[in-house]
């Protein structure tokens, strides 16, 4: 049975679950990557959230109380994130934002889902988390069968390219997307000659490498992550390997730059909007930059959205009522930095762009016009 459940089914909210007198904060737990290969993006998510919380306790909070979150690691590891998540519940909170790799997310969901927690991932955009019809989990972020498709309709009128490779570093998010862009390929008669992964963490790709050269490859889709094919787009141009590459947002990282060099120059990536570019948020940009932040991570105006979304939710139902929450979620849109968000039955947004850019050798990109 779900205890907390059963209260709030009897009237009794989460507020009075641990307290007979109002809390005098609102815990958010900022689930993600602090430590390990992908740690990168889990900043960008923890200063989006955090930035939000900020702003919205100068403004006087949520019904007079402050938000507070709590940073917790996951290392982007799901035996980790399951731990992660068990911790959250026993600390009694009741709002996540988190977690950030899919394959963390899916399974941390299920608990969060079972103890009447609310979750919001702005950065998971693995299908599978939302296709199991739970009440209390959400995403600021466009899902791969979003992501994929758009990258292999670039792919497709765009380059045009005569012998593809599709690679995968084996994980839920990156062998998801690549399947997605194979299977649109496929139908557009796109002649990929190698669909395969790679393993997390590999640092020698001189095998991969000898084969899409035998092959004779002109076009490489990578899903997965920046610290792979950083190494690969790297031992690629040392190799004499000059295809061209495309990846998720997942690579859209200045690390691939500190990772492959030169040889980052002219990668393809597709990513969310530049929010930060969008003139309605230059004084948020502006409060980014006052602290040395940067506010250009694709997942930082999406974890700033989640907390707001959260945020004017409570306001709404007056209380931190996950289950009321969720129902006013579902039921309302929102204006956010991320534009007018508005929510399916499974809790994915209704609608979200991705945009393809050219990434650069100093870390920078630009729009593909």
């Amino acid at each position: 049975m779900n205890f907390k459940k059963t209260l709030l089914g009897l009237g009794i909210s989460t507020m009075m679950l641990g307290a007979t007198v109002a809390q005098a904060e609102i815990k958010v737990a900022l689930a993600g990557p602090v430590t390990g290969p992908v740690a990168q993006y889990g900043d960008m998510q923890f200063i989006g959230a955090k930035m939000a919380i900020e702003q919205i306790n100068k403004n006087g909070g949520v019904n007079g109380e402050k938000l507070v979150g709590v940073v917790y690691d996951d290392a982007c590891d799901p035996k980790q994130a399951t731990a992660v998540a068990n911790k959250i519940v026993n600390d009694g909170i009741q709002l996540v934002v988190g977690h950030l790799c899919s394959s963390s997310t899916e399974p941390a969901s299920d608990i969060y889902e079972d103890e009447g927690i609310l979750m919001i991932t702005a950065a998971s955009t693995s299908p599978s988390i939302t296709e199991k019809g739970y009440q209390l989990v959400f995403r600021t972020i466009g899902l791969d069968s979003l992501q994929g498709p758009f990258a292999a309709g670039h792919i497709i009128n765009n380059i045009k390219p005569q012998r593809v490779a599709v690679i995968h570093d084996k994980q839920q998010y990156g062998e998801g997307l690549a399947t997605s862009v194979k299977n649109e390929l496929d139908k557009a008669g796109i002649n990929i000659v190698m669909f395969e992964g790679v393993t997390s963490g590999d640092k020698d790709f001189s095998a991969l490498i000898g084969k899409l050269k035998k092959e004779n490859v002109d076009f490489v889709y990578y899903g997965g992550y920046h610290p792979e094919l950083g190494l690969i787009l790297r031992q690629s141009k040392e190799k004499g390997f000059g295809a061209q590459f495309m990846g998720p947002e997942g690579v859209g990282n200045p690390d691939i730059t500190a990772i492959a060099g030169e040889a980052s120059e002219g990668l393809l990536v597709t990513l969310p909007n530049s929010f930060d570019q969008d003139p309605k948020n230059a004084a948020l940009v502006d409060a980014f930059k006052a602290k040395n932040e940067d506010p250009s991570g694709a997942f930082v105006f999406p974890a700033y959205s989640a907390v707001q979304i959260m945020a004017d939710s409570i306001t709404a139902v007056g209380d931190v009522d996950t289950y009321k929450m969720a129902e006013h979620m579902r039921a309302n849109n929102f204006a956010t930095p991320t534009g007018e968000l508005a929510f399916d039955a499974k809790g994915d947004l209704k609608e979200f762009s991705f945009v393809v850019y050219n990434w650069h050798k100093d870390g920078s990109k630009t729009a593909v016009k």
